[in-house]
């Protein structure tokens, strides 16, 4: 059983309360029970909120943990003095000293994805999003020189989730190609590849897992078999040595993570945030 409440609290959609809770609360072995609470963008919304939090410290004999990113200063003011849980509120304490550091005050902008329509960032991710789904799984050749990313390895070795989250977080267009046995035949890239080298970043997995993975997709077939996971593993680590393709191993690693290593050797231009 969880062994506290932790709430998330918005009047936008909550996505930064939670990304910056959940990387602090990850620094400690407890187990948590989340609610999210996003659009809390009145004051009535707000004393909703606080009955809830309070009703749960009540149950619980403990105070909930609160995180708020709250822009619109009245429901902050009910949050704050109605909530019985510990408040963390992360405007106050980064935004605050930030104007007086700078000398300004803060638009109180709510939420990272308000007036998206005026956002040319918002539509160029929503343009890489479309882009990466149609360039998924090797789906299409077509216009890979509009790629910022090319991400090649053996399949269910974690390229389309690396794709769309690149495409996602950063704008970014990331094709993704499958390494099949035809490939390993021929001993070298894909032709189709092959003028977009520098773009190119590879994905391995251990053998044992990826067996794991594609019996949950199809079992006992010689797909997911251990020798023929381990048999296409070695080839495409070969022919990214061969080919001077960075790569690295999804085996142990969160999406996070491999997209972090993707950008620090790829480097694209243009990034979107």
């Amino acid at each position: 059983m969880p062994n506290r409440t932790v709430f998330f609290i918005s009047d936008g959609t909550g996505i930064t309360a939670e990304t910056f809770g959940n990387a602090i609360l990850a620094q400690f072995e407890i187990s948590l029970h989340h609610v999210r609470l996003p659009f809390i963008d009145t004051v009535d919304k707000a004393h909703q909120a606080v009955r809830q939090i309070n009703h749960t410290a009540e149950v619980e004999g403990k105070r909930p943990i609160v995180f708020t990113t709250l822009a619109n200063e009245a429901v902050h003011q009910v949050i704050t003095e109605g909530c019985r849980g510990m408040l963390l509120d992360m405007f106050g304490t980064f935004v605050n000293p930030l104007e007086d550091e700078f000398g300004i005050k803060s638009n109180h902008r709510i939420g990272r994805f308000s007036d998206v329509s005026k956002s040319q960032a918002y539509h160029d991710r929503i343009e890489a999003i479309n882009f990466s789904l149609a360039h998924d799984d090797g789906q299409s050749n077509k216009d890979l020189e509009s790629s910022d990313i090319i991400l090649v390895g053996v399949s269910r070795s974690g390229k389309t989730p690396t794709s769309l989250y690149l495409a996602m977080q950063y704008g970014l267009k990331a094709s993704n190609y499958p390494l099949i046995p035809e490939d390993f035949e021929r001993r070298t890239l894909p032709p189709a590849l092959v003028p977009h080298k520098a773009k190119i970043f590879g994905l391995t997995i251990n053998p044992e897992r990826l067996s794991e993975i594609r019996n949950e997709r199809r079992p006992n077939s010689k797909y997911a078999s251990l020798e023929n996971c381990r048999m296409e593993v070695a080839e495409a680590e070969a022919m990214m040595r061969r080919a001077g393709i960075r790569w690295l191993s999804t085996t142990t690693k969160s999406i996070e993570e491999i997209a972090t290593t993707i950008l620090q050797e790829i480097r694209p231009e243009r990034l979107s945030y």
